[in-house]
């Protein structure tokens, strides 16, 4: 059995840290008015996709030593100049200097999340459901297979304003794989994640059917082809971040991912915060 500890909770970390890292550099190209960034603090990340966005906070702080009061004070600086609430993900194998300066902080709990692996050594075999083709994607696909699970989400079309948009950069990442299903020639599901060779870890993540598709073992048939194309692009676990009894973590569950911790991303709002409608963290759509 893998004992997680902090090293191997570093690697796992990373599958939150680089699609955040990956939308801000995209965003830097495509939406230069949102003022995205990333910048590298305390062996992690802290990441600004825009106001409101569920995308932006650090993640990956405390694994390599404790954090000073000087760097959450150089944390909080770059949220503050953005207008946004500093954010930041703790974990129990996080350094406790962490948790100890934002307990002094006033930070709260903004979300919780459980993190699930499943190492990609002896992959059992599968089959595709009878009639349902799933062939890799293209980036020239992206807003296509992105509107596929906005729908999945939004089954009524009553998707936020925008959020088709934070999904697309989802399939243009470098290093992403990405998947879409058709039945009949018709375009019914879809699904990425991204490689992170420093890591050796691959994050699953942005995946939907329609809703008259489903019950088919579609989804469980996009995880297997995604994991066996994450071991032959040499990456050691597959990783998936859910909230806590949902149909993604038992479905996660199911295929044999294993709980490795539940993880907490904390909140601090500034009083000039230009507006604070939506200012809620996410790990995205898995």
């Amino acid at each position: 059995m893998t004992f997680v500890d902090k090293a191997l909770a570093r690697r796992f970390e990373s599958a939150e840290e680089m699609p955040q890292v990956e939308y801000a550099r995209i965003y830097q190209k495509i939406r230069p008015q949102i003022g995205a960034a990333e910048e590298e603090i305390c062996g992690g990340h802290m990441i600004f996709a825009g106001l409101n966005s569920p995308i932006g906070r650090a993640v990956g702080m405390g694994f390599n030593g404790p954090v000073t009061a000087d760097d959450l004070d150089r944390l909080e600086a770059f949220y503050r100049a953005r207008k946004a609430p500093a954010q930041l993900d703790y974990c129990p194998l996080t350094d406790v200097s962490l948790l100890e300066l934002t307990k002094q902080r006033s930070y709260g709990i903004a979300e919780l999340n459980n993190l699930h692996f499943l190492p990609l050594t002896d992959l059992a075999p599968f089959a595709v459901p009878e009639g349902v083709t799933i062939r890799r994607g293209v980036r020239e696909q992206a807003a296509e297979l992105s509107a596929i699970v906005t729908q999945s989400f939004f089954e009524k079309g009553d998707a936020p304003d925008g959020f088709n948009d934070l999904i697309t950069p989802m399939f243009e990442f470098p290093g992403a794989i990405t998947y879409a299903v058709t039945i009949n020639g018709t375009l019914v599901a879809a699904a990425a994640g991204l490689v992170i060779p420093a890591h050796r870890v691959f994050a699953l993540f942005g995946a939907g059917t329609l809703p008259p598709y489903r019950g088919r073992g579609i989804q469980t048939a996009l995880l297997r082809t995604r994991m066996q194309a994450a071991r032959e692009a040499g990456c050691e676990y597959a990783v998936v971040v859910t909230l806590g009894g949902t149909t993604s973590e038992r479905n996660c569950l199911r295929l044999g991912f294993r709980t490795a911790y539940s993880k907490a991303t904390l909140i601090k709002h500034f009083p000039e915060e230009g507006g604070k409608d939506g200012d809620k963290p996410g790990s995205g759509v898995s």
